[in-house]
């Protein structure tokens, strides 16, 4: 399994917070995830698609020197901070970079750091242990550098975390079963991402009607008008029919599920989920905004 693509296990949702001794708590880090193969001097780097991203990223040098184990499999997060917390778009940024003057430059401006959570592999297979059993190899392997880290969790205490993160600006918390095995490409409800409520205005770019949803878009710093989700809940029949009329005296081109409009519009929704193309999930209309410019709806990291 060394150096070949793995589909890493995944998070099912979880609805609130919650305390129990069967689970620890980690925050949810905002950035990629990445596993880290390494033996000897190699180390590469997986996306959660397969995509091997090595050269993207020269800190894997040092944080391949941090790992003190000769072969590894790590499971990991990696992020770059801005003001002690995690940005998604700024790790996003490396991402993009193929110019090697340009990732150079980026090592200094935008640090990524390597937050590993898991380890599936070392001279043997892991991934039928049980979860503390990997966390307590993990922690035996890997030295805290500005590269590379073992994330910090919390036994029991999923409410305390959940704030504390809220406070920090932070997504969200992953809770994991203690006795829980590693399972590749798998949803499994031993692992839940329970992810802190988040609101934005978005400017409206149309409208379908079965059912009945607004799709909305925003402004970003390279493009204009973004559609970034369809939003279907939180409507009261008012709100439907005060969103028609004014529609009807903005509408553009129409598809077979699209009536669109002319970006005239804007409203407030909440969120949970964001995806790496910036698609906003398990929305929910909070009202329109008749005092919002649709150039004002930009989103901010």
């Amino acid at each position: 399994m060394l150096f070949t693509r793995i589909k890493p296990m995944a998070l099912s949702v979880g609805k609130e917070p919650f305390d129990d001794d069967h689970f620890i708590y980690e925050p949810k880090w905002d950035g990629w995830r990445i596993l880290l193969h390494k033996q000897g001097e190699r180390v590469e780097a997986y996306t959660y698609n397969g995509k091997i991203v090595t050269e993207k990223f020269p800190e894997l040098k040092e944080a391949s020197n941090a790992i003190k184990a000769h072969t590894a499999i790590l499971d990991s997060e990696g992020i770059v901070l801005r003001s002690g917390r995690p940005v998604f778009d700024d790790f996003t940024y490396r991402g993009r970079l193929s110019n090697s003057m340009r990732i150079k430059q980026a090592v200094h401006t935008h640090p990524v750091s390597f937050v590993v959570f898991d380890v599936l592999y070392t001279d043997r297979e892991h991934m039928k242990e049980p979860l503390m059993e990997r966390k307590q190899r993990l922690s035996e392997m890997v030295v805290n550098s500005p590269s590379i880290m073992p994330t910090m969790y919390l036994a029991g205490q999923g409410k305390a975390l959940f704030e504390l993160t809220k406070e920090h600006n932070m997504e969200g918390i992953v809770a994991k079963r203690i006795d829980s095995r590693y399972l590749p490409d798998t949803r499994s409800s031993d692992w839940l991402k329970i992810n802190h409520v988040k609101t934005v205005d978005v400017l409206i770019l149309g409208y379908r009607t079965n059912p009945f949803g607004l799709v909305i878009g925003l402004n970003f710093r390279t493009v204009r008008n973004k559609p970034v989700g369809v939003v279907e809940d939180g409507f009261e029949q008012q709100d439907k029919q005060q969103f028609l009329e004014l529609a009807q005296q903005l509408h553009s081109s129409q598809d077979q599920k699209t009536q669109w409009i002319q970006p005239g519009l804007c409203c407030r929704i909440e969120y949970l989920e964001r995806t790496d193309m910036h698609q906003l999930k398990a929305t929910v209309f909070k009202g329109l905004l008749f005092d919002k410019r649709p150039e004002d709806c930009i989103w901010i990291s």
